[in-house]
């Protein structure tokens, strides 16, 4: 009669609990950064419920002031991290990184994923997750793939490429902008098409 293994069991046991807390904390940790990206309203901190000003067009420049601070403050600060991330990301993916194309292809999808935004939400979640998801995919079908050296040597690259990252940084920025103004022109129109459509 055999006995059961306990210290056989745990050996076996423990890259499998290695292997599934990373994966749920990456899980969750995309699925924050997709939702959060993917958003037409980025910001929920509603900094307008601290305009006291009573005259109208004091309380116009103080709402103006206030969506200045999320959007010319904020707004950069968070494109920055995503857009870090997403360096991060297609550093470990490609074969041989190069940087000029990899802070191309990075600007791009948050580009992409603002402006899908404003479109359709759940497109814009879909962008958002597919680069992350592939990455995963990848290294459990083969983590030999990954080389974690190449991609230190390209992060180490960055630096020299800041003029780049600057100019890109301030494009999505006018391009939320211009998305901005786009969807207060055209979004209150769309939603009453919508709901005379709903009503028919």
């Amino acid at each position: 009669m055999s006995v059961f293994d306990f210290y056989g069991a745990s050996e076996i046991l423990h890259p499998l609990i290695l292997l599934l807390t990373g994966i749920t904390v990456y899980g969750i940790f995309v699925f924050k950064f997709y939702t959060f990206i993917a958003r037409k309203d980025i910001f929920n901190l509603n900094l307008t419920q601290y305009n006291r000003a009573e005259h109208p067009l004091l309380e116009r420049i103080v709402h103006i002031i206030l969506y200045v601070v999320e959007y010319i403050l904020l707004f950069p600060v968070f494109t920055f991290f995503w857009f870090i991330i997403l360096l991060v990301l297609l550093s470990l993916l490609a074969k041989d990184p190069v940087v000029q194309s990899i802070l191309l292809f990075s600007i791009a999808i948050v580009g992409a994923v603002r402006i899908a935004a404003y479109y359709k939400e759940e497109l814009a979640r879909d962008l958002a997750k597919t680069i992350p998801f592939a990455i995963l995919t990848i290294y459990l079908a083969d983590s030999a793939y990954f080389s974690f050296s190449k991609s230190w040597e390209f992060m180490k690259q960055l630096p020299s490429k800041l003029n780049i990252i600057l100019i890109y940084l301030i494009f999505i920025i006018l391009l939320e902008f211009l998305l901005r103004i786009i969807y207060l022109i055209a979004g209150p129109q769309r939603e009453e098409e919508k709901s005379v459509v709903s009503s028919d």
